[in-house]
């Protein structure tokens, strides 16, 4: 789920007009549902932004497209182990340049056509001969921080190209080359980003990349808006997008590799607020719905609704912005900082907010990950320490803007707003003003902190694979204009880890970084929150994933 602030899922306001279900429409307790007949209702917070999940850096997106699409490797269910996704096996050489995959046999597409080799290397061909428009961030996140730049970057800030390309042995049997080894893969070929098309979708993909004005406008090509030319491997197909009612809806691929899928449809529809959510739920209008609000689960399920909780793999963090419209904040002060840090009561913020299961954060990684560490300098709650320190940068009477955001859930962050007027207590009880700033989720809140436009805001991330880098180099391998800082000494340490082949060489590594970015304290690790998802009590769930990556293929109803 990469943040440039895009990878966040944007909750689209207005959807008022959704409402909820009306009683004459619940469902019948009695009413006999059968996989084949009975639709499968599931409610998230936010819409797709595409059906090419190459064109996308948000959870709400990759929840239906995973449905779809499939990716050289994957996770285990229910954990974070790389296992084999359309590659069988997998292996790479010594220096880590060269990785090699052998192909599942017998693999279609939804359209018919094979997956062979030389299917999987025109789709990463494509991605790094991308231009236009799908050089933008906003399109290509997710490629440019795996892969790099392009085959012929256009713009200045485009990062160097990693890749060098992919070459088919066989039908079966493939190797993607990178100029350098890297720690985001083997990660990287589990993105659901890097799902692999039919050759037939590409080439419409391709008839319709945009040219000379559209490609400035941003806006998504008409392949991925609408259901027709963007087919997978996956368990399940596109059957209809409707973007008035908000709902996409799949069906189930009678000719899949794998284990079919039990339920014959799916239909993913958005209801932004969780209260609307609970109340589908409990009406009978929807079997499922994501992102429960930890106050009601009891409720839920005291009315026979399973409520299993993820394992955390997640992290909420307060960002310190230490440079604004040129000039250094008050928070380029380290006393600062570590005064904050001693005034924020992790432990009150988790008890109020956030579900049973949720553990305090002391570094920006959960402590599942290889590469934590036991000796980063650690910051107590203490009030008086906390004063005693502001005293000393002569910053008693310090007034900062705090930004939060509105109308929005997120798996690390169940409710903002608690969260932020906590904070906001924790730092007048310590002399410190703060100026409320509510914004938007998308685009404002997202836009906003991503261009440094706040002194505090409230931020997180759940992780995309098991790889510390994947949540340290998120936020410090580079001159992020959300934290206003440039340290040399973290970033050299992380681009030292990302450059080491050997997983087992990287864990010091990490270490080494977690203990300066924990001493430099460029924020305040939070919470790492144990997320609820919600199935009705007729439904066989899928198995919950610490990544948020449910296969509802899985599911049944009972």
């Amino acid at each position: 789920m990469r943040k440039n602030r895009t990878r966040l899922t944007g909750i689209v306001a207005g959807f008022a007009a959704l409402g909820i279900a009306a009683a004459g429409c619940a469902a019948d307790p009695a009413e006999t549902r059968d996989n084949d007949s009975t639709v499968f209702r599931f409610a998230a917070a936010g819409d797709p932004k595409s059906l090419d999940p190459s064109l996308a850096s948000d959870g709400e997106t990759f929840r239906v497209t995973r449905q779809v699409f499939e990716t050289l490797l994957d996770h285990e269910r229910g954990g974070s182990t790389i296992v084999g996704g359309l590659a069988e096996t997998w292996s790479t050489s010594e220096d880590g340049t060269q990785w090699s995959f052998t192909l599942r046999e017998g693999v279609k597409f939804h359209n018919g056509e094979d997956l062979t080799a030389e299917v999987v290397c025109l789709n990463y061909d494509r991605w790094f001969n991308w231009s236009g428009n799908y050089q933008s961030a906003a399109m290509s996140a997710y490629w440019q921080d795996t892969f790099g730049g392009f085959a012929e970057n256009e713009s200045k800030d485009a990062p160097e190209p990693n890749y060098v390309g992919c070459s088919a042995s066989d039908d079966l049997n493939l190797t993607i080359e990178v100029k350098n080894p890297s720690s985001r893969l083997p990660g990287g070929f589990t993105l659901a980003s890097m799902a692999i098309h039919s050759p037939e979708s590409i080439k419409t993909y391709d008839e319709q990349a945009p040219e000379g004005d559209d490609a400035a406008a941003l806006t998504y090509p008409e392949y991925s808006q609408t259901v027709g030319a963007a087919h997978g491997t996956g368990p399940y197909m596109y059957k209809e997008w409707d973007k008035a009612n908000h709902t996409v809806t799949v069906e189930r691929f009678d000719d899949y590799w794998g284990e079919k899928a039990k339920i014959k449809t799916v239909v993913f529809k958005t209801i932004p607020k969780e209260n609307d959510r609970k109340q589908e739920l409990l009406s009978g209008g929807i079997d499922g719905y994501d992102l429960v609000a930890p106050q009601d689960i009891a409720e839920l399920e005291k009315a026979g609704v399973q409520v299993p909780t993820r394992d955390p793999f997640n992290l909420l963090y307060l960002g310190f912005n230490q440079t604004m419209d040129g000039k250094d904040t008050p928070l380029a002060d380290k006393k600062v900082r570590e005064a904050i840090a001693h005034a924020i009561n992790k432990d009150k913020i988790i008890s109020q907010v956030y579900p049973a299961g949720t553990t305090p954060a002391k570094e920006f990684m959960p402590p599942t990950l290889s590469g934590w560490s036991d000796e980063v300098t650690e910051y107590e709650y203490n009030v008086d320490t906390a004063k005693e320190m502001l005293a000393d940068a002569g910053a008693e009477d310090l007034t900062l803007d705090f930004c939060y955001p509105t109308d929005v859930t997120r798996p690390y962050m169940p409710s903002p707003e608690s969260i932020f007027e906590n904070m906001k207590a924790d730092l007048q009880e310590i002399g410190i003003t703060v100026e409320d700033k509510p914004l938007t989720w998308a685009p404002d809140f997202l836009d906003t902190t991503a261009e440094g436009g706040c002194s505090l805001y409230i931020l997180g991330w759940t992780g995309d694979y098991n790889e510390a880098y994947n949540f340290l180099g998120t936020w410090f391998a580079a001159n992020d204009p959300a934290w206003g800082f440039n340290d040399k000494d973290i970033r050299d340490k992380l681009a030292e880890a990302d450059a080491e082949p050997d997983p087992e060489a990287r864990l010091p590594l990490y270490i080494e970084a977690n203990n300066l970015i924990m001493d430099f304290i460029p924020g305040v690790p939070i919470a790492h929150s144990s997320p609820s998802i919600a199935f009705a009590e007729h439904i066989n769930p899928p198995t919950t994933s610490p990544l948020t990556q449910e296969d509802f293929a899985e599911a049944s109803f009972k």
